[in-house]
């Protein structure tokens, strides 16, 4: 059986966020195997498929993604790395059905290599700062949203791109509260620089310190920030070590997501 890393939200390798992903022909194996080939991977993600022959009318594929400690109900970057998997072996083309916890998604393949997915945007209201958060972050929090079930994270607005790029949390302490993450956010210093806004994202209840890139926290970022800038599409920078870039478009209750992938490794899963 093959298994591939690849790089989401990247057109180079060595940057954007990197996922396992393993194809089954038939039906998954126990979750405690799915769990341990993801702790083995270690890496914020790896995807699962395997092809629905007849058995749904409103998916082609099931997909489940599992970070080192626990499954997720819904991830981005992983969902563009196994869409690009489909594509660049033949396995799919054209627009492909996933069937996941969240429901029905979409990734959409363009000529230019780029992929579309479709997810549904995070409901977000406005929250009440967890005490103690700001001093977790060491960063002066301008504004805080939940993001509602599937993602579960926090948002929180700070005073600048340089405010999210300097961050250093204490992610131990983060840890403590009872969300997957937060969200750390701000305007671009200079939109000319070819995105919009800047965000990090930090983990440390599923097994993940700092996400690289994370497309399902961009499904809280796009109508958080379309609401401000007063337009659907915009592009979003997640300032990591690695770095990538996030095309959102905002489509009512659903948030398109656009970036490319590139595959690094492929090899043979033994166990």
């Amino acid at each position: 059986m093959r298994i591939r890393i690849v790089d989401a939200f990247t057109d180079r390798p060595f940057a954007g966020n990197p996922a396992g992903v393993v194809l089954f022909d038939g039906a998954f194996p126990e979750d405690d195997r799915l769990q341990k080939i993801a702790a083995e991977v270690n890496l914020s993600e790896t995807a699962f498929a395997r092809p629905l022959t007849g058995a749904s009318q409103d998916a082609d594929w099931a997909l489940r993604w599992f970070t080192p400690l626990t499954e997720v109900d819904m991830c981005g970057h992983a969902t563009l790395a196994t869409a690009h998997v489909l594509h660049t072996t033949g396995a799919a083309t054209g627009t492909v059905r996933f069937a996941a916890r969240c429901g029905v998604l979409t990734a959409t393949a363009h000529e230019d290599g780029s992929i579309t997915l479709d997810f549904p945007t995070a409901p977000l209201t406005p929250a009440a700062l967890p005490e103690g958060v700001a001093g977790m972050l060491g960063a002066e929090v301008r504004g805080a949203h939940d993001t509602g079930p599937h993602i579960g994270d926090l948002l929180v607005e700070l005073a600048d791109e340089k405010a999210v790029r300097a961050l250093a949390p204490d992610v131990r302490a983060l840890g403590r509260l009872s969300r997957r993450g937060v969200i750390a956010t701000a305007p671009a210093e200079d939109p000319s620089r070819g995105y919009d806004y800047v965000s990090r994202c930090f983990f440390p209840n599923v097994g993940i310190d700092e996400d690289p890139v994370t497309g399902s926290a961009h499904t809280a970022l796009a109508p958080f920030w379309s609401a401000r800038f007063g337009r659907d599409d915009l592009t979003g920078l997640q300032a990591s070590a690695r770095t990538g870039l996030v095309r959102t478009g905002l489509r009512g209750d659903r948030t398109l997501l656009t970036g490319s992938a590139v595959t690094v490794i492929e090899g043979d899963l033994l166990a």
